[in-house]
């Protein structure tokens, strides 16, 4: 992971950030604060994300692409600039109807995914 220091904290650049291949389809590239997790998550075309729900808040702003997002039931397809707020324990999924990417924040960090705890994205 690239960054270089400023008076206010690390300052990041996607295109340095190591991204990690989950499976085939999904990649991923995330940066860790005090109080929350940034992700940037490349869907190739008929990629899934597989039903789960997490205790963490999350904004989802698609960046690129198309994709259907499934919260409780409740079907949102996502274009580029589209935004979505998923409240904590709330299950959800995903399936990428392009090549999409997607931005998404999470409040607190992702402690599972800093402990390696997301064997449900390498599927």
């Amino acid at each position: 992971m690239s960054e270089s220091s400023t008076n206010s904290g690390p300052r990041y650049q996607w295109s340095e950030v190591a991204k990690e291949a989950l499976n085939p389809l999904v990649t991923r590239q995330m940066i860790h604060g005090a109080t929350m997790t940034m992700a940037r998550i490349e869907l190739k075309k008929g990629a899934i994300v597989p039903e789960h729900s997490h205790a963490n808040e999350q904004i989802s702003t698609m960046e690129s692409g198309r994709a259907l997002f499934v919260l409780d039931g409740v079907k949102h397809i996502m274009t580029p600039g589209a935004s979505l707020v998923i409240a904590p324990h709330v299950k959800h999924w995903v399936e990428a109807l392009e090549d999409s990417v997607a931005v998404d924040l999470f409040s607190p960090p992702r402690e599972d995914w800093i402990r390696g705890e997301d064997a449900y994205l390498r599927k």
